[in-house]
């Protein structure tokens, strides 16, 4: 209502997906912004924000089973890696030394990436239902390791370790994204779509959460035995909580590597899990915008320590160091879960909603 923008009188106001006139504002002014910065930075920071939007898709995956439905998964990594190789096996060259299919078309093998990776999301589900806390946590970490040997031994399908095979083909309409064109670089075209991708998912995953079944993981991940009294199937929405999940992480995982155009085996190890969690718990678990926040930052983190071997001298720039920057990387991520979860259990996302609803009622402090 004019005059009282917060004052709802139906339920349908109150539900909107932005349901308020500064949150329009500020999505309208993002995405312009967004749309705007291929032409105002370098390529090789388009590239970097581009696989920052790849990893806010996956980081979204993991939010849903994790921060929404209360599973917690180690094993992101297998699920991203199924999406990989769904993905490059079936844009990959029909005569090359690596399984191929040639289906060029970026919809094709992203929406059979995604699908591929559900289904065994579904095959691990079951296990979920039965197994809770540390017990699933250790379940999913198996998955890496099995992963890992799996596809460090088909090589008809990976190339090998260290050898590694081409990423997907990005072929949008009869158009090579990971080519130069008239119009647009490469890193260009890939940042665009990322965006557009990720938009999509994002909201997807949003009016997702906000329906009926997210409201069921919610009731899941408070305390699954009073959910089941009040009625909600915990088979059911668990083994739907993963599907979602592993459909975001093929999705991710056959988008990841087409900006660099190559990935091996040793791509999807521990590690990388490691770095999912790290970005939905600084983000902010329980959060779409949290998810996205925390995927920009693990990043662009990487850019940043890649600086300090100029600053500190005892840090190395490459693996022969007795401190290595790759090192330096992986206890940043252990520390800033730490500080996280001890300071701001809420992530990024809690910073920046304590810094809104401070500007909101300044000058009071009420």
């Amino acid at each position: 209502m004019k005059g009282r923008p917060e004052l709802y009188t139906s339920y349908a106001q109150d539900m909107a997906f932005l349901n308020t006139r500064p949150k329009r504002a500020w999505s309208l002014g993002l995405v312009v912004l967004a749309l705007l910065v291929p032409f105002l930075i370098t390529d090789d920071l388009l590239q970097l924000l581009a696989t920052g939007f790849v990893a806010a898709i996956g980081a979204i995956g993991l939010n849903i089973v994790t921060g929404y439905a209360g599973q917690v998964s180690l094993g992101h990594a297998f699920f991203l890696a199924i999406g990989a190789y769904t993905g490059a096996a079936l844009s990959g060259s029909e005569t090359g030394r690596v399984i191929g299919f040639g289906i060029t078309s970026l919809p094709i093998w992203l929406l059979a990436s995604g699908l591929v990776a559900a289904f065994f999301g579904v095959l691990v589900a079951p296990v979920a239902v039965r197994l809770r806390g540390l017990y699933l946590a250790i379940v999913t970490l198996g998955l890496v390791f099995l992963g890992e040997h799996v596809f460090r031994e088909w090589t008809s399908l990976t190339g090998g370790p260290g050898v590694g095979r081409p990423a997907a083909i990005p072929e949008l309409f009869g158009v090579r994204l990971d080519r130069d064109n008239a119009v647009f670089t490469a890193a260009q075209q890939l940042y665009l779509v990322m965006f557009v991708l990720l938009v999509i998912f994002g909201v997807l995953a949003r009016n997702l959460v906000r329906s009926r079944v997210g409201r069921a993981f919610a009731a899941v991940r408070d305390r699954d035995l009073a959910a089941s009294v009040i009625g909600v199937d915990l088979t059911k929405y668990k083994v739907l909580a993963f599907a979602v999940s592993s459909f975001y992480a093929g999705v991710a995982g056959a988008l990841l590597f087409v900006i660099n155009g190559f990935f091996d085996p040793g791509s999807f190890s521990l590690l990388l899990s490691v770095q999912y969690i790290a970005m939905v718990l600084i983000g902010g678990a329980g959060t779409i915008s949290g998810a996205i926040m925390g995927a920009l930052f693990i990043t662009l983190l990487p850019r940043i320590t890649r600086e300090l071997p100029a600053v500190l001298p005892f840090i190395s720039g490459d693996a022969t160091g007795a401190v290595t920057v790759f090192q330096v990387e992986a206890v940043l991520y252990g520390v800033l879960i730490i500080v996280f979860l001890i300071v701001e259990p809420r992530g990024l996302f809690g910073i920046w909603v304590r810094v809104r609803n401070y500007w909101r009622t300044w000058p009071f402090s009420y």
